[in-house]
């Protein structure tokens, strides 16, 4: 068991599943096509992230070092979430991006949505972190790899 302690950005407390990328995630390859075909979980479409192509990202801990992409991404962050296809919550290593936390902010607010969001946990998290790990999220940012 090993704990990070990150920024809280959108709030919340679980526990579950972990999918790491160790490289950008760009948004709108990563949703996209599930978003278009009203798909009820994302399954990875972005062929140039190996790490994370081909898997299923709905309800589990999306852990990144940040977002890349177009201008769109926080759209499609907001997107996803008013579908409930996105993931419970999203754990960035570094700095969260702009455009990310406008999506999930938006999501909070206009979306009612649950998504969590820390950020700054710290590049001995994405180190630490595999994906198939459990993780627990509480509300003061503190993330347990369990």
């Amino acid at each position: 068991m090993k704990t990070f302690k990150g920024r809280v950005i959108a709030g919340g407390k679980w526990e579950g599943e972990a999918v790491v990328s160790r490289a950008g995630v760009n948004t709108l390859a990563t949703f996209q096509k599930s978003a278009m075909a009203n798909k009820p979980e994302v399954i990875v479409s972005d062929q140039n992230n190996p790490d994370i192509f081909g898997k299923n990202i709905t309800g589990k801990a999306l852990c990144l070092p940040v977002t890349i992409g177009s201008t769109t991404g926080g759209l499609v962050i907001q997107t996803v979430c008013s579908m409930k296809i996105n993931p419970a919550c999203f754990l960035f290593s570094q700095h969260i991006d702009s455009l990310a936390a406008s999506g999930i902010v938006l999501a909070k607010v206009w979306e009612g949505s649950d998504v969590i969001a820390v950020d700054m946990l710290g590049d001995e998290f994405l180190a630490t972190v595999k994906t198939g790990d459990r993780v627990r999220v509480d509300e003061d940012g503190t993330v347990t790899v369990l």
